[in-house]
C-alpha cells in the first residue's frame, strides 16, 4: 500500500475515513448552497461574507466546552449525537428552503445552527484520531483525514452547484442532511473500547479551566495557535469574496461557482499525497508552514489581479495546495503537542483561536472588499499574509527530543493519615503541594532556569498558584509550592506527566545536595 493510504489498513479507521468523506462532501455542499443562495437574497459583499463568518462563529463560542464534554462524555456518544443534530437542522433548513420561507437573515440563522453542530464535532474528531492508528501513521493519518476534507471539497462543491441549476438550493440543503446521516451510521457500527480510568470524570468547569491551564503553560502549543492565526485570518478573504468574484466579475453562474471551488479542492488533494515526498524537502513543520502559507499568499495576489476564469482557477490550485499543507501540518503540530487526557481541549482551544481568526478575517475581509473594491482587498490580504508568516516564522512548532532523565530519586510523599482519608476525594477543597530542595547555592542559576521549566510542567497537569520560594537565612535552602482544586484532581497528576516532563522533574531533583530525594508533602487548605 502507498505510503499515503498506509492508515487506510487500519479497520476503524477505514470506516470513518469513507463515512466522513461523505459527511464532508455533505457539508461542502451546504456551503455552497448558502453562499449562492445569499447572493440571491442579499448579494452585498457584507452579507456573503456573513455566512462564512456564521458557519465559523459557533466553532469560535462553542470549541472550550466541546472539548472539555469530548474528554468527559464517552466520544462515540458524543459524536452521534453532534452528528444527529447536523442532520436534523440540515433537513429542516432544506424544507423550508424548498416551501420558500428562507431570508437572509433565515439562512444565516440555520448557517450558525449547522455550524453549532460542527463545532461540537471538530475537537471530538480531532481527538479521536490517534484512538484509531498506532503513533506512526498518526502524521498520514492526519494527511490523510486532510485528503479526504479536501476531496470532498474538489468533488463536493461541484455537485452543489449542479444540483442548485437542477434542482434549486434546498436540493443542496437536503443532499447534505443524506450525508451526515451516512456518518451517524458509521458511528452507530464502530465499536469504541472506552479507556479504563480509575478515578470519577473531571467536573466541566475544572476541565475547561484545566485545559486553559495545559495550553498556557505549553509552548509548543502557543507557538501552533499563534502561526494558525496569522495563516487562517488572512487566508479567510478567499472564501468571503470567491463567490463575488465569479458572479460579479467574471460573470458565471453556481457551476461555475462549484468548479472553482473543485480547483481548490484539487491542489489540496494533490498537494496531500505528495505530502510524503515534500516532508523529504521540508523535515521541519515550521518551514513546512512557512513555504506553503507563502503560496496561500501568492493565491491570494493572483486572485485579486484576475478577469479571466483561468488565473482564477489556477490562484484556486494553488490556494488548495497551501491550504492543505500548511493547514495539516499545524494539525499534526497541535496533536503531537497534546497528551491524551486534555486532547480534546486543547484541540478545541486551537480550533477556537484559529476559527475566531476566520471569523474575524471574513467579516474584515468583506467589509474591506465593500469599501476598498474586492481587488485592492485580496492584493492586501495576500501581501499581508506574505509578510506577517515570514514574520513568525521563529515561534517554533517542531517537536524537541526528550533529554535522558536523569537516574536519581524522586521525590514521594508520606501516604495520607488513616484518620483523613474521609476527607480525600472530589470534594475535599484545595490541595496544596510542596517540595523542599536542598541545593548548592553555587548552582542557583541553573536551578532556576530548571525550575522555569517545572513551572510549566506543574501547569500543564493541573496545578494553578505555583511559586518557588528562597529561604533567606539559608540560600541552600527551596520551597516548591502549587495547588490543585482537590485531591482527585491531585490524583489525576501523575498520570498527565509524559516522557519530556518526567525527565524535566528529575533535573530538578537531581539539584539535591543531600542525599535522598527532596522532601515532599501534601496538605488539605482547611477553611477558617
Amino acid at each position: 500500500m502507498p505510503a499515503a493510504f498506509a492508515p487506510l489498513r487500519h479497520p476503524a479507521f477505514r470506516l470513518l475515513w469513507w463515512a466522513n468523506l461523505a459527511a464532508n462532501i455533505g457539508l461542502w455542499v451546504q456551503n455552497t448552497g448558502a453562499a449562492w443562495m445569499m447572493t440571491s437574497l442579499d448579494p452585498s459583499p457584507a452579507m456573503v461574507s456573513a455566512v462564512q463568518a456564521a458557519s465559523m462563529l459557533p466553532v469560535f463560542l462553542m470549541a472550550l466546552p466541546a472539548g472539555a464534554a469530548a474528554d468527559i462524555i464517552d466520544r462515540r456518544t458524543y459524536l452521534i449525537g453532534a452528528q444527529g443534530w447536523v442532520l436534523t437542522v440540515a433537513a429542516l433548513l432544506a424544507l423550508l428552503t424548498w416551501a420558500g420561507w428562507i431570508g437572509p437573515w433565515g439562512l444565516l440563522f440555520f448557517t450558525f445552527c449547522i455550524g453549532m453542530g460542527n463545532a461540537l464535532n471538530f475537537p471530538a474528531w480531532a481527538a479521536t484520531t490517534p484512538e484509531l492508528v498506532p503513533r506512526e501513521d498518526l502524521v498520514q493519518a492526519i494527511a490523510l483525514n486532510g485528503i479526504g476534507f479536501n476531496l470532498s471539497r474538489a468533488v463536493g462543491p461541484a455537485i452543489g452547484g449542479f444540483a442548485i441549476a437542477i434542482a434549486g438550493t434546498e436540493a443542496a440543503f437536503a443532499l447534505n442532511a443524506l450525508c451526515f446521516l451516512s456518518l451517524l451510521l458509521a458511528l452507530l457500527f464502530w465499536k469504541r473500547e472506552a479507556p479504563v480510568n480509575p478515578l470519577p470524570p473531571e467536573h466541566f468547569l475544572g476541565a475547561m479551566r484545566a485545559g486553559l491551564r495545559f495550553v498556557t503553560a505549553s509552548p509548543a502549543m502557543r507557538a501552533t495557535i499563534l502561526r494558525a492565526v496569522v495563516f487562517f485570518f488572512f487566508t479567510s478573504a478567499v472564501w468571503g469574496m470567491l463567490p463575488l468574484v465569479v458572479r460579479g466579475r467574471l460573470g458565471l453562474g453556481p457551476e461555475a461557482y462549484g468548479m472553482m471551488l473543485g480547483a481548490m479542492g484539487v491542489g489540496a488533494v494533490a498537494t496531500g499525497f505528495a505530502l510524503p515526498a515534500l516532508r523529504r524537502w521540508l523535515p521541519s513543520r515550521g518551514a513546512m508552514v512557512t513555504a506553503f502559507s507563502l503560496v496561500s499568499a501568492a493565491s491570494l495576489a493572483l486572485l485579486g489581479v484576475s478577469n479571466h476564469w483561468l488565473p482564477v482557477a489556477v490562484s484556486m490550485l494553488l490556494f488548495g495546495a497551501g491550504w492543505l499543507a500548511a493547514a495539516s501540518t499545524l494539525q499534526a503540530a497541535a496533536q503531537f503537542a497534546t497528551p491524551g487526557w486534555v486532547r480534546a481541549r486543547a484541540i478545541g482551544i486551537y480550533q477556537l483561536c484559529f476559527f475566531g481568526a476566520m471569523t474575524v478575517g471574513a467579516v474584515l475581509w468583506g467589509w474591506a472588499g465593500s469599501h476598498l473594491g474586492i481587488a485592492p482587498a485580496l492584493l492586501a490580504a495576500g501581501a499581508t499574509a506574505a509578510l506577517c508568516s515570514v514574520a513568525v516564522r521563529g515561534w517554533s512548532i517542531d517537536t524537541v527530543p526528550t533529554s535522558e532523565a536523569p537516574a536519581v530519586p524522586m521525590p514521594r510523599p508520606e501516604a495520607p493519615a488513616d484518620e483523613l482519608r474521609a476527607l480525600l476525594g472530589s470534594g475535599s477543597g484545595r490541595v496544596i503541594e510542596a517540595v523542599r530542595y536542598t541545593i548548592d547555592p553555587a548552582k542557583r542559576g541553573a536551578f532556576l532556569a530548571t525550575m522555569r521549566e517545572v513551572r510549566h510542567v506543574r501547569r500543564r497537569s493541573g496545578a494553578h498558584g505555583w511559586q518557588l520560594l528562597e529561604d533567606v537565612a539559608h540560600p541552600e535552602r527551596w520551597v516548591e509550592m502549587w495547588s490543585v482544586e482537590s485531591w482527585t484532581e491531585h490524583l489525576r497528576e501523575a498520570g498527565r506527566l509524559d516522557a519530556a516532563d518526567r525527565s524535566v522533574l528529575a533535573r530538578a531533583a537531581a539539584f539535591q545536595a543531600k542525599d535522598g530525594a527532596p522532601d515532599a508533602a501534601r496538605y488539605l487548605a482547611v477553611p477558617p
